[in-house]
């Protein structure tokens, strides 16, 4: 079993946003507006004051970092009725993501690995990202926040940077994410290489469990996690008008 809040909190600390704000069972996360975890209000239980006045602070939070208010639904925590609530204030659901979890231990042969990501491993963000700066920066800014112990993997591939991920130990938990395979290296096994080192560095960093988060919709990964030992443990969604 998963203690899915507890989780969710390792996996915030683990994607550092540049602001946040808690309104009870309400979790607010702001950066530059790019990637979802880091620009949305988790909503892990009930808020700490009248359903209006929390809708209407939450709103008012974002508008003042100019961003528009989106919200993170999940699986087993979010309260009874809520996604029928955010419905009615012209909400609509977006990216359904899977949070897997695994186990730890592997090899890291051919695997370059370091504590920051280097210029390499920029490319093939930039790369996959289809060359948006604006998104590229915020994940980058956002993987040189994560506390230590962190890891930063890359295989090249005839000296051309082709595949990377990060990692972040949080306690028992790792966390892999920023996967990224450059679209001329892919379906070559490098992703399975890169998480591999990741769970060995895991384990050396003394975490006993290990977590992913990956759309649903994502076949071909869903199937390399499983794979690899991964389980469903939740799911979650986005929520914007």
């Amino acid at each position: 079993m998963v203690d899915i809040i507890a989780l969710e909190d390792v996996s915030a600390r683990a994607w550092p946003s540049l602001h946040r704000e808690r309104l009870g069972g309400w979790r607010l996360y702001a950066s530059t507006g790019h990637t979802g975890r880091a620009n949305t209000c988790w909503v892990l239980g009930a808020p700490d004051r009248p359903l209006d006045d929390a809708f209407r602070e939450t709103e008012a939070w974002y508008a003042a970092r100019g961003l528009p208010s989106k919200f993170k639904t999940v699986d087993g925590v979010t309260p009874q009725g809520f996604e029928a609530e955010l419905t009615g204030r012209g909400f609509s659901p977006r990216t359904e993501t899977l949070v897997m979890v695994g186990p730890v231990g592997g090899t890291s042969a051919g695997v370059l690995l370091g504590e920051e990501p280097d210029e390499p491993f920029q490319a093939v963000l930039f790369e996959t990202l289809y060359r948006d700066k604006a998104d590229a920066d915020e994940r980058l800014d956002t993987a040189r926040r994560i506390p230590r112990p962190k890891r930063f993997a890359r295989i090249d591939v005839d000296g051309v940077p082709a595949a990377v991920g990060a990692l972040a130990v949080d306690g028992d938990w790792a966390g892999v994410s920023l996967m990224r395979t450059s679209p001329n290296h892919r379906r070559q096994g490098l992703a399975a290489r890169i998480v591999a080192a990741l769970l060995a560095e895991a384990e050396a960093a003394g975490a006993r469990r290990s977590y992913l988060q990956v759309e649903a919709d994502n076949s071909g990964a869903v199937a390399l996690y499983q794979a690899m030992g991964f389980a469903e443990a939740y799911s979650y969604r986005y929520w914007a008008r």
